[in-house]
């Protein structure tokens, strides 16, 4: 599979998609709609110019299905750690440190098979303190910066509502790990420039980070050279009712689950085909004009992180002299 690098031909990398979930096996709360479709949703991926995806793992044993799909396709990758609502299965385990190794041993498993390129989902998130509470999450994203530095992976990382917390945590662990993302970013300025502070920080935008005008705002000031774009489908599409609609410029045709159609996206599944309109909408906001150089950088950013083996030296140099020409 080539991954050479061509300014006339847009490509994009998906960093964060859930293909664990049930709606892409048609189930939808917990009842059978459709046929299993990711071959489907791959290839009308493929189509749309996506080059590669990064299946997220949020537990232990989605981490095992992400590593199980990623083997399915050279262009799939996934990540292996234990997201911020999931960390009670440490101590649910009934040996915390047995799951950490698990862990370990899955990541180190994964690299061999060359498909593991970061550790994570990990973080903190207060805003569904329901499923586990701030302590235990705490306690355990700590942990997960152990992974980082034992496989020299870089962090998927996720950030809602604890930005104080987060960056605390962070600024203590900061030589564990090589760099990372803090995906589907929905925080204010004040966290943007926060996340900035550290050099080797990257910000994953998707639908639900241009929901609102303020939301636009914050990314407007999100650097290109520190930013990615990623659908975290299923969720996060980009609605009708979004400040960012009149961006979008590609379109598919969708219909119902219940009439499903496998020519159509689902109406409200996201797909990685449509990181596209993500792009459309942040250049829109952006004012950005010349969106193969922007889709080309934002692709140059996945590579600095996740696939360092294929940053082309001689894009980096031309990329860097066209977006300070803009």
């Amino acid at each position: 599979h080539s991954l050479r690098f061509n300014f006339s031909v847009p490509k994009y990398t998906d960093i964060a998609v859930n293909f664990t979930d049930g709606m892409f096996k048609g189930i939808y709360n917990g009842k059978q709609h459709h046929v299993s479709d990711i071959a489907t949703v791959l290839s009308r991926a493929w189509n749309a110019g996506v080059d590669r995806i990064i299946v997220t793992g949020g537990s232990l044993e989605e981490s095992k299905e992400a590593l199980a799909i990623a083997e399915t396709d050279g262009r799939l990758f996934c990540t292996v750690g234990v997201h911020p609502t999931r960390c009670k299965e440490f101590e649910e385990s009934g040996d915390p440190e047995k799951h950490f190794q698990g862990l370990l041993a899955l990541a180190k498993e994964g690299i061999q098979k060359g498909k593991v390129v970061a550790i994570g989902e990990c973080g903190l998130d207060y805003d569904r303190l329901h499923f586990c509470p701030p302590e235990v999450q705490k306690k355990y994203f700590e942990k997960q910066f152990e992974l980082a530095y034992a496989t020299k992976l870089p962090m998927f990382l996720h950030m809602r509502a604890a930005a104080e917390d987060f960056c605390e945590i962070m600024e203590r662990n900061i030589n564990k790990f090589t760099g990372g993302v803090t995906h589907s970013f929905t925080g204010s300025a004040e966290d943007r420039d926060k996340l900035l502070s550290f050099h080797n920080m990257y910000i994953g935008v998707n639908g639900c980070s241009l929901k609102m005008a303020e939301n636009l705002d914050v990314v407007r000031g999100i650097p290109v050279e520190r930013m990615m774009i990623e659908t975290d489908s299923p969720y996060c599409e980009i609605k009708s009712t979004h400040a960012g609609i009149n961006f979008v410029k590609s379109l598919w045709p969708s219909k119902k689950k219940e009439k499903y159609d496998k020519e159509c996206l689902v109406k409200g599944r996201n797909e990685p085909c449509l990181v596209r309109q993500v792009l459309e909408v942040v250049a829109g906001c952006k004012g950005i004009t010349d969106i193969d150089l922007f889709s080309a950088t934002l692709y140059q950013n996945t590579c600095r992180v996740f696939f360092p083996q294929d940053l082309d030296a001689a894009a980096d140099a031309l990329l860097a002299g066209r977006n300070e020409s803009q």
